[in-house]
């Protein structure tokens, strides 16, 4: 006899009850900002939800983070999230290509008293990654950018993420696409590759949760 399939179904109402459970629901920094995002139209997708916001600031303080890495950084919110999550000497060092969108974030870091603990770079964010000396370590990082340059940003970070580190990718289910057969977009291909690979590496441990679009965590092994 098949097992009954152990996952539950998330509905707006039920979604509104999981964000209401979390520690800082009504957090009005975030309200404001998400409010701010939402009038933007329909590229206000790119923000991750509340609830996925307080497990990644849980997550981060858990591991005792230090330093942060962020690609994606859009309006701001995940970065808040982050920062709140290190202490008041850490460090979260965001990477973003837009100076309009990150303008918005920065006056929301101010907001929430984070700012002090974030260096902004623009730019491409290969070119970025790049960049860092061998030296410039992180204990977590979050990908949330262009999702075809999500495998390269993978490996550009990696060696950059200490030892039983983390690394988080955002919208790792494609909005519920993947599974169902074929994907013909670019982004969801690049996704499923990606899953596909980060399955196997020796290199990390990983799991994907049903969070938000589909969160994925993967633990840096031993070097």
């Amino acid at each position: 006899m098949k097992p009954p399939a152990k996952f539950t179904s998330v509905h707006a109402g039920l979604f509104k009850y999981i964000c209401d459970c979390a520690r800082g629901a009504q957090d009005s920094v975030l309200e404001k900002l998400r409010e701010e995002t939402a009038a933007l139209g329909e590229i206000a997708v790119m923000q991750i939800g509340p609830d996925q916001g307080a497990f990644m600031t849980l997550l981060t303080r858990a591991i005792g983070a230090r330093s942060a890495l962020e690609v994606g950084t859009f309006t701001g919110y995940s970065s808040i999230c982050l920062a709140r999550g290190l202490p008041e000497n850490g460090r979260l060092l965001c990477l973003d290509a837009s100076a309009e969108w990150t303008a918005v974030a920065r006056r929301y870091w101010k907001k929430a008293g984070v700012d002090h603990k974030i260096k902004l770079q623009i730019g491409p964010a290969a070119a970025s990654l790049r960049s860092l000396r061998k030296k410039d370590l992180f204990d977590i990082a979050f990908i949330d950018a262009d999702k075809t340059g999500y495998d390269e940003y993978y490996e550009l970070a990696l060696p950059h993420i200490r030892p039983n580190g983390l690394i988080l990718f955002d919208n790792m289910l494609w909005g519920g696409r993947l599974g169902k057969g074929p994907i013909r977009e670019p982004g969801g291909r690049a996704i499923d590759r990606l899953n596909k690979k980060l399955a196997r590496d020796p290199r990390v441990e990983s799991v994907l949760l049903s969070v938000g679009d589909g969160l994925q965590i993967c633990r840096v092994r031993e070097r």
